[in-house]
């Protein structure tokens, strides 16, 4: 059966006007990007207000132990921390797209609302598009938004210390319009995946949510000083992600079968 966007796009509008009616699952989407937005923003604003503070040389001094005597430690860190939370920044667009796809394919068996789904000429790419729609426009959108709260915050918080915008950089820019969506596939795939094995949301959303410690301990490694992150390193990470998406959307598309979904749940 021939793919057709029309009954994909209408699979998204039905999921989207759910996702508006779930006020608990929209709060929690919006939490996210406040911590980080925010916790950034205050510790450049921390290092912005305390230039002159010897002890933020020594911590300087850790990341990089040929710093110069003229350089300017405070400088040094604001510009680590920019490089070093945007690894972080990434787990948003992972975790966003699990907290929707969750509901919106397990949820499904419990709401008792894929019978009919099932029931329509739908096939399973199109589900798949349709639901998968439903998760990355709100969570690349969240994210969008969320860098440019956060570049404004930045900026203003650092001007007295550095007298000009340091948001949006290259690694941001490439990141956020580049990375960020890849991410949030990788986020929908594995939530679809674990939601059409389970049969209820809050444990795919559990299982789900394990994919954001790799990240984690990947920022870990940057602030501990044993990772060295830039466009380089995160183009890597970006290639890997889309490998793995496309072995996601494959593996989705077979396990979203009518006859499977039909036979597992029926």
């Amino acid at each position: 059966m021939a793919f057709r966007p029309k009954r994909a796009l209408a699979v998204f509008w039905k999921d989207f006007l759910d996702l508006r009616k779930n006020i608990g699952l929209l709060l929690s989407m919006c939490m996210l990007p406040l911590v980080f937005i925010f916790v950034p923003i205050g510790v450049v604003w921390t290092y912005a207000q305390r230039p002159d503070d010897p002890n933020l040389r020594v911590i300087a001094q850790y990341y990089d132990r040929a710093l110069p005597l003229g350089a300017n430690a405070a400088r040094f860190l604001i510009d680590r921390t920019l490089t070093d939370w945007f690894g972080m920044f990434l787990v948003m667009p992972v975790f966003v797209p699990i907290l929707i796809s969750s509901q919106s394919v397990a949820g499904e068996k419990e709401r008792r609302t894929l019978e009919p789904l099932l029931a329509s000429p739908v096939t399973a790419a199109e589900l798949v598009a349709g639901k998968s729609l439903a998760s990355l426009v709100p969570a690349v959108g969240i994210s969008w938004v969320a860098f440019i709260l956060f570049c404004i915050g930045v900026d203003i918080v650092a001007w007295p210390l550095v007298r000009g915008p340091l948001m949006p950089n290259a690694l941001w820019s490439f990141g956020i319009f580049i990375l960020a969506p890849l991410f949030a596939f990788f986020g929908n795939g594995v939530a679809v995946l674990i939601s059409a094995r389970v049969s209820e949301a809050r444990t795919a959303q559990q299982l789900s949510a394990l994919v954001v410690l790799p990240l984690v301990g990947l920022v870990g490694g940057q602030v501990a000083g044993w990772l060295t992150a830039g466009v380089g390193y995160y183009a890597v990470q970006g290639v890997v992600v889309l490998l793995l998406d496309a072995v996601l959307l494959v593996a989705s598309i077979r396990l979203l079968d009518r006859e499977r979904l039909i036979s597992r749940w029926g």
